[in-house]
């Protein structure tokens, strides 16, 4: 009888190889033969599962992103205002080693994320699902008095996610320790601070 196999389950760990493979040895050795030896597979064997390499670097991309969101909810449970967005900034900037090693996979991908064939969902491996989180904890910090009534809510949104991805290339092009990165963060709330 043929073995049952979680398409989805596998996919994961595909991608998941992909990043192991980037994370320790670096954009330049990734490859579909290198991805199915971390697996202990035949590189054939990934095509029953990903129509082509850059389906398998997309759902990398959107693992770090399923991570991420993971780590977020877990960190920011019960937490409310400035002391949630702390914690959730905390788990997209490169500050501890997990971070800073997502950085450094996921600016190498970026480029090649770019130049991916336009699709319905091209767009969503990247995406922050955790927006309406930050949203939420400015919300907050705002009816809590920790942040003015003034706080331009959307500027601020703006300068937070490109924040997240400026801070991400400074980690790989200039590496710098978590105080700088988080300067950064507390410069863009500061002026709105109650």
């Amino acid at each position: 009888m043929p073995r049952v196999v979680d398409h989805d389950e596998r996919r994961r760990q595909i991608a998941e190889a992909l990043l192991a493979v980037a994370a320790r040895d670096g954009h330049e050795a990734v490859s579909s033969r290198a991805v199915a030896k971390e697996l202990g597979v035949a590189t054939g064997s990934l095509w029953h599962y990903f129509d082509g390499f850059d389906d398998v670097i997309r759902a990398a991309a959107a693992e770090i992103t399923r991570r991420t969101d993971e780590r977020i909810r877990s960190v920011t449970a019960g937490l409310r205002g400035l002391t949630r967005l702390d914690a959730l900034m905390r788990e997209v900037l490169p500050v501890e080693a997990e971070t800073r090693t997502e950085a450094y996979v996921v600016v190498g991908f970026w480029g090649r994320l770019a130049t991916l064939a336009s699709s319905p969902d091209a767009g969503s491996p990247t995406l922050a699902p955790w927006q309406d989180r930050i949203s939420e904890a400015i919300d907050e910090a705002i009816v809590d008095g920790e942040l003015s009534d003034a706080t331009p809510k959307q500027a601020v949104m703006s300068l937070l996610r490109s924040i997240t991805y400026g801070q991400q290339v400074l980690e790989v092009t200039e590496p710098r320790g978590a105080e700088a990165h988080l300067a950064v963060l507390d410069s863009i709330l500061s002026p709105w601070r109650a």
